[in-house]
């Protein structure tokens, strides 16, 4: 059956009724049904709120990964912003944009994939909207709660910081590098670090803090953004998966650009002021492995130890013609 024979409110329904399968916690007074939800965050708390899209044929390709995996990497991505940010989830709206003739079975799958990842990490859907398209998109707003005052914030860091990573980078880039030269399919699902998110927000001696979606170049430009710092990087110290440099060798690519580059990783990448937690302190207390590959200094151009050119702040980018 295609969304034409189901038709809008067909389609609506359908939504509702797998929406209503959720669990809701007391933070969702009214959930999906109505023209809004209500959420009510703990005393104390401020609220966050990020939205993100991903849409056919720049996020993702149908014949490069199923529905399931589009939906879940969809809530990822968002929860990830929440991470970074220091939050935990409240809920989240998805507004799905579709060709009338995109088989029904297919949106199942998003669904699917979608509140697999609402319920791993306790953040339902509450609401949404339905609209056809020449392409299939879905755009995702989520909301979190954050303790008053103590959100991780990009504008922190300081010249001296550490700059600080959490778990293992170029995996993603590969996969999705393998499978766009038809080796194998998009199937990794990336783990959101919201408790190590939520830790970090509580330790002193923190700088700024982002998560890491269009690589590691390109994301520390962000928090480096209208300072007159720039980040001193050793290549080396990033984490990788074991035989790397082979596996990329196999595909024609350079190890140094997935790592630098690859985008969809979303670990946390933050700043440690010199006398703040230590690498093995910021390990126990986070919960996930933290490597430190460099530091940020005053003045000068950017550089990588251990790669041939130096750092320039890229990555994937919208809009970008290069």
């Amino acid at each position: 059956m295609k969304l034409r024979e189901l038709g809008e409110f067909g389609l609506i329904a359908r939504v509702e009724r797998a929406a209503r399968r959720q669990r809701l916690s007391a933070q969702v007074v009214v959930g999906i049904g109505d023209d809004a939800a209500v959420l009510r965050p703990r005393a104390g708390e401020d609220i966050v709120v990020s939205t993100d899209a991903m849409v056919e044929g720049v996020h993702f390709r149908w014949r490069t990964e199923s529905p399931r995996t589009v939906g879940r990497r969809a809530l990822v991505a968002n929860l990830s912003d929440l991470a970074a940010m220091g939050a935990r989830p409240l809920g989240f709206t998805w507004a799905l944009a579709a060709p009338p003739d995109l088989a029904v079975s297919t949106v199942d799958g998003l669904m699917a994939g979608l509140f697999h990842e609402a319920r791993t990490y306790g953040c339902p859907l509450v609401g949404g909207n339905v609209a056809a398209s020449a392409q299939t998109s879905l755009t995702l707003t989520v909301l979190g709660g954050v303790p008053r005052g103590r959100a991780l914030r990009r504008r922190g860091a300081r010249s001296g910081d550490r700059v600080c990573v959490t778990g293992v980078f170029g995996t993603a880039a590969l996969e999705v590098a393998r499978a766009e030269c038809g080796e194998g399919r998009v199937r990794r699902v990336a783990t959101p670090r919201l408790v190590a998110g939520r830790a970090l927000a509580a330790l002193p001696g923190i700088g700024a803090c982002i998560d890491v979606s269009d690589g590691i170049e390109a994301d520390l430009g962000h928090l480096l953004e209208g300072k007159k710092l720039v980040p001193e990087l050793d290549i080396d110290s990033i984490p990788r998966p074991p035989r790397f440099a082979a596996r990329c060798a196999q595909v024609g690519l350079a190890e140094a650009d997935l790592l630098l580059r690859g985008g969809e990783v979303y670990e946390l990448l933050f700043t440690v002021r010199p006398s703040g937690p230590s690498r093995a302190l910021l390990e126990r207390r986070l919960g996930v492995a933290v490597a430190e590959i460099g530091k940020l200094r005053a003045g000068g151009s950017r550089r990588v130890a251990g790669a041939k050119r130096r750092a320039s702040p890229k990555g994937f980018s919208h809009f970008r013609g290069d």
